[in-house]
Parts: structure tokens; sequence; C-alpha cells
């Protein structure tokens, strides 16, 4: 790694300062511990300052299937069952896109950092493309899983109504996935307001179309106007953001259309791909899984389940985004070769982790009656909806943490880690937890939020070892060189 010569002569804070944001230095340098304490505080603001944007595009992302839920939910208790059951398939299946998406915020980031940004845009091609190959069997799935459905949900119209929405959402798949890689393209080169752009004129739109599909008496076509207004609004999202790229920025890293290199090379990148989406989709299995077994509880606990569910997943925008742009930081100080730089971005984000996860708790647990009586009128669904909720809010306390801490992970390209944790956690010990406290003890739906909570603390004080005290940053700069010095991989 190379030093640089003025760091040694500091003379000013303004010149220390210049010389981190843009990662010029080593921890081998005298003036290391001058860095760290003049720059802490402007790290703090960058991470927060690119998070901002970043929330507000997971926020306005995740509204569209919310306005899904608010419009078809008002139709009738069935509806709103069914929409859970659909959503919640929705919600794991696109988490396996999510999950390979989120290899770019390694790859891209690192190669950014690297100076290697012809392979920027050549990353963001081979995950589109290798995301687009995985979703074909995904969507065959949705449009027959009433199949599926019938084998755990006895209600024939239940299980038909989930597969007709589901059929309307597989015409936005591919908008979906280019929007998802096209954000990490942006991002990596250290855009994160792209997004939240497109979802300024995207989210209003969905709004729009689910007005004119489900409730306008001349154009409504019921239940179906819904995913497709949503389906839409996908294809909206992704072509508007092409269109930022070519047009105002992010083309600095784009050095064309490569289809050869698009289908090649994929090895390298499914390894990351396929953890990071194990680390996203062993939480949302888990959470279908309970979803399904509420079933059995009746139609009321289903739709409390759906309430606190969504809800969940709305909090997880959050910490997701910040992870996101502690990821993309960290990752860009690897390639960079700025050891100390990334192991201080590591610091931090496990300190905007702990504050998040206590302000999160705070505002749920304590407006949780009334958080749920925006969902639902009726009074027996919001009677367990409630309940769910004020346990949801404490589980957010190590819940944000758990968000962050993988974040910190994909930085470093330790995917493999937070998959093999989530894996274990989720599967020997909150599930089992959660239907034992559920079925066997009698506690229900608060048994079920109560065994996830337990998971949740687990995963997170096994991430903080792993990220905190057994972080080997030689690896890790080792392993980003060996990417970023190939142009393909075989």
């Amino acid at each position: 790694m190379e030093t640089t010569p003025l760091l040694q002569n500091v003379i000013s804070k303004r010149s220390t300062s210049a010389l981190i944001t843009h990662g010029t230095y080593n921890e081998q340098e005298p003036a290391g511990d001058i860095v760290e304490k003049l720059d802490t505080k402007d790290e703090v603001w960058t991470i927060l300052k690119a998070s901002l944007p970043l929330v507000t595009t997971f926020f306005l992302q995740f509204s569209l299937t919310i306005v899904s839920i608010f419009s078809v939910g008002r139709i009738g208790k069935n509806e709103l069952a069914s929409v859970s059951l659909a959503i919640m398939t929705f919600n794991v299946s696109v988490s396996v896109f999510n999950g390979m998406a989120t290899c770019l915020d390694t790859l891209c980031s690192q190669a950014y950092g690297a100076k290697r940004y012809d392979l920027v845009g050549i990353y963001f091609q081979r995950c589109t493309c290798m995301i687009i190959v995985a979703s074909i069997p995904l969507v065959l799935i949705w449009c027959f899983s009433s199949h599926l459905f019938l084998l755990i949900v006895q209600d024939r119209q239940l299980a038909l109504l989930a597969e007709k929405f589901l059929r309307g959402m597989s015409f936005g798949v591919p908008g979906y996935i280019v929007f998802e890689t096209g954000k990490r393209f942006l991002q990596a080169q250290g855009n994160f307001v792209g997004g939240q752009y497109c979802l300024f004129i995207a989210a209003p739109t969905n709004i729009l179309l689910n007005y004119l599909l489900v409730w306008n008496e001349k154009l409504s076509i019921g239940l179906l106007g819904a995913p497709l207004a949503t389906s839409i609004s996908y294809w909206l999202m992704s072509i508007m953001l092409l269109c930022y790229i070519k047009f105002i920025d992010g083309k600095q890293c784009w050095y064309g259309l490569n289809i050869r290199e698009a289908f090649r090379g994929w090895n390298t990148m499914l390894a990351l791909a396929l953890n990071g989406t194990a680390m996203m989709l062993s939480e949302f299995i888990a959470f279908e899984i309970l979803t399904l077994s509420v079933s059995r509880l009746g139609t009321s606990s289903l739709a409390a389940q759906s309430i606190a569910s969504s809800l969940a997943t709305l909090l997880f925008q959050i910490p997701f985004g910040i992870s996101v742009a502690a990821s993309t930081r960290i990752a860009y100080y690897v390639g960079a070769g700025s050891i100390a730089m990334a192991k201080i971005a590591n610091r931090l984000t496990l300190l905007l982790a702990l504050a998040v996860g206590f302000l999160s708790f705070s505002i749920v647990f304590i407006f949780k009656t009334e958080i749920v009586h925006i969902f639902t009128d009726d009074e027996e669904v919001a009677k367990y909806a409630t309940v769910a909720v004020g346990i949801l809010g404490i589980n957010q306390i190590f819940d944000c943490p758990n968000v962050l801490l993988a974040g910190c992970l994909r930085g470093q390209g330790h995917q493999h880690i937070g998959s093999a944790l989530n894996i274990f956690i989720y599967y020997v010990i909150a599930v089992p937890l959660a239907l034992y406290l559920a079925f066997d003890a009698g506690l229900g739906l608060k048994g079920l939020w109560i065994g996830i909570g337990v998971g949740v603390f687990v995963l997170a004080m096994s991430e903080g070892y792993f990220v905190l005290l057994k972080s080997d940053w030689s690896q890790i700069l080792l392993e980003a060189r060996k990417r970023n010095s190939m142009t393909s991989q075989i």
C-alpha cells in the first residue's frame, strides 16, 4: 500500500480532512491517530448524509406494496388475508433479487475505490443478467402458487386470490431488478439520490394507479388492479433511472453494453450474491413460515400478522438504508487501500446501529396502538396486532445492529459469515422457539414474535463478534485487490 508524503507534513486540519476524504493514507502512517481524531465527526456525517436519501428511497419503494395492502384491505377481511399471503411471498421472492444485488455493494464499491471504473459498469451488467435469469423459476412458481397455498391454508378462495395477486406482480419483475442493480451502480459512485428522484415520481403515480384500477367505478378491475399498478410503477422506476444515468449522472462508469462480459465471469459474483441472498432470505423465509403457521390461529390472527410483518418490513428500511451507505463506504476504503478509514467506518456503523435501534424502539413501543389503527378498524385484529407490534418494537433494539453489522460484512466482502450465522440462528434457534412458544406453550401470535426476537438478539451478538473482533483487514485488502486485478472472472 502506498503512503502519501503529504500526510507526513500535515499543517492544517483542512489538508488532513481532504486527504482522509479521498482515502489516501494507511494505518501505518505517523499521523494515523490525528487522522482518526479529526475525521470521525466528518465520517459520521458522510454516512448519515448518504443514508437519508437511501432510507427515503427504501421507504418510497416499500410504499408501493403497502399501498396495495391499504387499497385491497379496505375491500374486506378475506382480501386483506389473501394479500397478506401474496405480499409475504412476494417479499421473500424479491429478497432473492435484493440479496443477489447486494454483491454490487462489495464489487462495484471496491472497484470504484480502486479506480477500476470499467469494472463498475461490467459488474452492473453481469448482476442484472444473472438476477433476471434467476427470476424465471420464481415467477413460474408465483403463477401457480395456489397449489402451494392450499397445502397450508384450507380456504381455497384465499389461495386463489393470493395467486391472482402474484400473477399481476409478475409483470413488474424485470423493472424491479433493473432498478435494484441500477441503484447500486450509482451508489458505488457516491450518488445516493438518483433512485430517490425516480421514486418521487413513481410513488405518487402508484397511488393514482391504485385509485384508478381498484376504486374508480369506470376503470376498476378489482383485486388485480393493485398488483398491476405496482408493476407499472416498477417499470416506470427502472426506465427513469436508466435515463438518469444516461443524461444526468453515472455514465462516467459506463463503457457501453458488453454482452460477452455480461454473461461470463459469474462464478466470483455468484458466490457473493448467493451468500448475500442467504443473509436476507433467511429472515424473510422465517417470517413466511410464521405467517403461514399463523393461519392455524384464525383469520384475525393472520390479518394481525400481516400488519405486524408489514410494519417490520417498513422499519427494516431505516437501518438497511444506513447499512447500504456504510457498506459502500467501507468497501470504497478497502478498494482504495485505506484500512484505517475502513476500521473507523466499521466502528461508527455500530454506534449508529445502537442509536437507531433505541430510537425505533421508543417510537414503535409508545405509539403501537395508534400505529395499528392506521391499518385496520377491526377491533379483534387490532387487539392481536397491538401485542405483536409491541414486541416488534422491543426487537428493534437488536435488529438495527443486526442489519448494520450485516452491512459491515458486505463492505468487507464477507457475506459468507453473515449467511452462515443467519441460516443457523434463524432455523436452529429462532423459528423452532417461535413455533414452540406459539403452539406448545399456548402463547399464540405473541409467542411467535418472542421467538423471533430471541433469534435476532443472538444474531446481533454473533455478527458483532465477527465484525469487531475477528476482522482480518490485511486479508480483506488482499481479496479486494485480487478481484479488482481481473477484468473478467471465469
